[in-house]
This record gives structure tokens, C-alpha cells and sequence, in this order.
């Protein structure tokens, strides 16, 4: 369903094993949920949102009451599972509630700068153009390329829109009223992450004045505390690496060039058995490769967002840490 983001499909994946679990106990049934939400995560290339609502919903059913009226675990697990549902079918109402938030920011005529793609600032494009007019400019967002989906999108609604390039952000920030960008997770000290290229535009605007409003339905606040691009669950050694074409040397390899005979007068070269005028090899790169090589997300720091728009309403970054905070105190 594509109505239905990763958080909350997480959720029901874990209400739909509670409803056929064994587990005769809370211990055993919070430990089964555990065990699936690391099944999930390891069936995901990237898990950050996924966590975000697995770990919501063990929170919810470790600090869930234990009323008088429920006598048996029995009935405790079957409460449980209607309250689940019940939190999906709430859930899946957050957007409107943002987009309606989001709205008195949107003035008549606003030049809006999005990236990527994202449900939640869609439904916000999308009930703002039912009643002003506004003008998005949507990043081509490289590698996934997902800023095409939202122009198509876009563009289909009667709304007037253009794609640019990544690299254009900086050159259109002075036509733009702000940023508007969705998010994968908004973590404990109040930054985002979301689609690469988030925190470069974050950046931009911020030396542009321009205000950066992120876009985050509650079930995508996650306990993580990066302090850098590095810290997040998605980095890898491999990211960013470089590649050594294929029968050379990397010049800082450890390797010892091959040596040549006392008085030879060939160079180290013509030793390897290249010779000075051969051309370089022809080596072709191609999309997939870049795409292998590149971080899918990146995190942008609290000092660059203005507001995070939210069902629970509309928050600093500093907002948001107190709130997760007493989200998952009980």
C-alpha cells in the first residue's frame, strides 16, 4: 500500500506476530517482538525508519499497564493487538494533520524548494495548491533520482513545478521563500535524516536565510544520537571508497614497485611493463557503481532546521528532544 510508510508497516508486521505468537508470557512475547523487529532490519538496506517504529511499538507494549480488568495474559495480548491497530489506523491520518499545521507557513505565492520524495511534504504541496499558489522547485535528488517521482507527481496536480539539479540547489536558493523536505528519522538532538543531499540544502539555506522546515509524522522520532554523517546505522567502510582500476597499483599502496637490475636503463614503467607513451586504459563508470558508492542518507544538524512540522504539533529541534524524552519515559 503505498499510503502506508516503513515505520508503520514495520508496526504491523510486529501486531500480525503477536497475533499468531505462542508466547505464553510478557517476557517471552516482548522478546519474540524483538526478535522479529531484527528480522525486519536485516531484510532492509536501510533500516533507520524501520527501527524507528519497531522500537515505538516495544516501548508501547513493555510500559503498556497491566488494568485490574485484565485477568489474564490472554486478554492482555489481545488488547494489545487492537491497540495496535488502532495506532495504524490513527497513524495513517498524521499526514493530513501535518499538511494542515504546515499550511499557515505557506503564504500566497510561495517558491517552494523540495528533495526527494516524501508522502507527508506531498500532502502538504497538494492541499496548499487547493488553496494558494505556490511554485516548487524539486531536486533531481541523485542517486535514487526519487525528486523525478515528485515533479511527475506534481505536475499531474496542476502545480507548477521544475526539476533541478543537485548541484543547482545553491544558483535557485535566492528564488525560494524556504525548504520543505520529509524525513527518514528525526533523532534525540533534534536532527533529521533523510535523503542524501538533505543536509548540503540545509546548509545552503541556512546561508541564505532561507527557513529549512522538515516534515516528520511521530512514529519517525527515533533514539539516535549521531554527531556525524559517520555515525549513522547505514555507514559503512565501503561507502565512499576508492577503487583501484584493475591491474594498477594504488599509489599509496604498500606494495613494492618492482625493481630493475643494477645499471638497467628502463624505468620503473617500462619494468611494470608499460611504457611511458601507452595511453591510459579506457574505464568506463557507470550509474549503478556511483550508486553502490554513495550514502543513500545523510544527517542534518539541529542548528540548520527552523521547525519540524509533526502531528504532535510544530517543534524546535530543541522541542523535539524534550519529547522524545517523555515519549519513551512512559
Amino acid at each position: 500500500d503505498p499510503k502506508i510508510s516503513t515505520p508503520v508497516a514495520a508496526i504491523l508486521a510486529l501486531v500480525e506476530l503477536m497475533e499468531n505468537t505462542t508466547a505464553g508470557t510478557m517476557f517471552e512475547l516482548v522478546q519474540e517482538l524483538k526478535d522479529g523487529a531484527e528480522t525486519l532490519k536485516q531484510q532492509s538496506s536501510n533500516s533507520i525508519s524501520l527501527n524507528a517504529g519497531t522500537e515505538l511499538f516495544i516501548e508501547f507494549v513493555t510500559l503498556f499497564p497491566h488494568e485490574a480488568s485484565v485477568s489474564t495474559f490472554l486478554e492482555l495480548k489481545t488488547e494489545l493487538i487492537r491497540q495496535g491497530h488502532q495506532y495504524v489506523t490513527e497513524a495513517l491520518t498524521y499526514r493530513d494533520k501535518i499538511a494542515q499545521l504546515a499550511f499557515d507557513f505557506i503564504k500566497d505565492g510561495s517558491v517552494i524548494l523540495t528533495h526527494s520524495y516524501s508522502r507527508v511534504v506531498m500532502q502538504t504541496l497538494l492541499w496548499a495548491h487547493k488553496r494558494k499558489r505556490i511554485s516548487v522547485f524539486v531536486t533531481e535528488a541523485r542517486p535514487r533520482g526519487l525528486g523525478i517521482k515528485t515533479a511527475e507527481m506534481l505536475a499531474a496536480a496542476g502545480i507548477p513545478s521544475t526539476v533541478i539539479l543537485d548541484s543547482a540547489v545553491a544558483y535557485s536558493m535566492d528564488m525560494v521563500d524556504f525548504v520543505l523536505v520529509g524525513s527518514e528519522a528525526v533523532v534525540e538532538s533534534g536532527g533529521l535524516i533523510n535523503a542524501v543531499g538533505s543536509n548540503q540544502i540545509a546548509i545552503i539555506a541556512k546561508a541564505a536565510n532561507k527557513p529549512f522546515y522538515a516534515l516528520a509524522e511521530s512514529y519517525k522520532f527515533h533514539r539516535l544520537f549521531p554527531l556525524s554523517q559517520y555515525d549513522l546505522p547505514t555507514h559503512n567502510s565501503k561507502l565512499l571508497s576508492f577503487s583501484v582500476p584493475q591491474g594498477r597499483a594504488h599509489r599509496n599502496s604498500s606494495a613494492k614497485p618492482p625493481t630493475t637490475l643494477p645499471g638497467s636503463s628502463l624505468g620503473s614503467s617500462a619494468a611494470a611493463g608499460v611504457k611511458d607513451s601507452d595511453p591510459p586504459a579506457s574505464i568506463k563508470i557507470s550509474q549503478e557503481q556511483i550508486a553502490r558508492n554513495n550514502p543513500d542518507v545523510d544527517y542534518t544538524r539541529p542548528d540548520l532546521i527552523s521547525l519540524v512540522f509533526s502531528d504532535v504539533g510544530s517543534l524546535t529541534p530543541e522541542g523535539v528532544s524534550q519529547y522524545l524524552v517523555g515519549m519513551f519515559a512512559g
